[in-house]
């Protein structure tokens, strides 16, 4: 009797049914876990990229330590204004602002504030702003393909329904689930496209720059105009609530406005840099003046300690020739004191007719 056995592909994707654990008092929810994972690849990957650009041993974790805390607050800050009414609504609660766990960070915040952390970061350290922005780009986007994973979890910010195999499930006593809409109806899995949008975004940028080596800030601003290319048509998908925004006669989501401006002012700044020309001084990473000092190694100095013998030697050199000059001279005085003398002796011996020994004499003197 022979059994067969069939692959089953499953026609849509489950809504998880775990959200995070709690430790005695505390919750620990997988949104924040997702994050927490997103920001560690991050600094993993920014890391690599900042040694192999010659940056100075342990400077990304200094800057993490400012970029980090002002990104978050950013991205909340961003949330919180860009949805306002679940805060400052007729039935908000502002309570709810602190409250990262439940969802809510908006990435446009977190890298604006973020940028202003680094700066501070990397000031301190005395390296170029740019240079950790080129460093840190890829690593950022792969921070948000995995961050996106948080959505998930908490089963928000989906698309509209959808009949397609890889439709997401949302519960329906969920919170988040649409009014009006029958249970067990399928979503698009937004979290999924911008997740894997992102990936792709990723080695994308590690290609070109290992192609290309770009500088002052290119690979960000190449960053910023790929992610929101994206964002674009994946934010035109969701359903979920936003702050809709009508600009030449077309009413749009906020977020898709925002991206599409981001989009063209990131294009004309690649542009932009990419016309001036290339020097030696793009390819350091540390500010003007802050440079390091090179210390010299006995055991390989670069003849360093060569330069300072035969200089030593040749300090010795001159002392003895102007030894020698002086003996010279004092030789040259004792021969023309002689000459004095035997010039009175010719002008005796002139008078007694032999004028003959001042020939020898002048001629000592020249």
């Amino acid at each position: 009797m022979q059994t067969t056995s069939s692959l089953v592909i499953p026609a849509s994707i489950p809504s998880p049914d775990w959200s995070g654990f709690s430790i005695g008092p505390l919750t620990i929810h997988a949104y924040a876990l997702c994050i927490l994972a997103g920001i560690i690849a991050a600094l993993w990957l920014t890391d690599r990229r900042w040694k192999a650009r010659k940056g100075p041993e342990g400077v990304v974790w200094d800057i993490a330590i400012w970029a980090i805390p002002f990104g978050i607050i950013g991205g909340r800050l961003y949330h919180v204004f860009s949805s306002p009414d679940a805060y400052f609504g007729p039935n908000g609660d502002l309570s709810l602002i602190p409250q990262i766990w439940l969802g809510g960070l908006g990435i446009w915040g977190a890298v604006a504030l973020g940028l202003l952390g680094a700066w501070i970061g990397c000031r301190r350290a005395g390296v170029k702003l740019t240079a950790f922005m080129d460093a840190a780009a890829p690593g950022v986007l792969l921070a948000q393909a995995i961050g996106r994973w948080g959505n998930w979890f908490n089963q928000e910010l989906f698309g509209s329904p959808t009949d397609l195999p890889w439709g997401l499930e949302i519960d329906a006593d969920h919170a988040n689930f649409p009014p009006g809409a029958e249970p067990g109806t399928l979503f698009h899995p937004t979290f999924l496209y911008e997740s894997l949008w992102n990936l792709a975004g990723v080695a994308l940028l590690l290609l070109v720059d290992k192609r290309f080596k770009l500088r002052r800030g290119m690979l960000f601003w190449l960053y910023v105009a790929y992610y929101t290319l994206g964002r674009v048509w994946i934010e035109m998908m969701r359903i979920d609530d936003a702050e809709m925004i009508t600009l030449f006669g077309v009413t749009q989501r906020l977020n898709v406005w925002t991206s599409l401006l981001l989009l063209v002012a990131a294009l004309v700044i690649f542009v932009l840099l990419s016309r001036k020309p290339r020097t030696p001084e793009m390819d350091s990473v540390y500010l003007s003046g802050r440079e390091p000092q090179a210390e010299i190694d006995p055991k390989n100095d670069g003849g360093a300690s060569a330069a300072v013998r035969n200089e030593g030697a040749v300090g010795v050199n001159t002392t003895e020739t102007g030894k020698k000059k002086t003996d010279k001279n004092v030789s040259g005085a004792t021969g023309r004191v002689s000459v004095s003398g035997n010039s009175s002796e010719t002008g005796k011996s002139s008078a007694s007719g032999t004028s003959g020994t001042t020939g020898p004499a002048d001629s000592e003197d020249k």
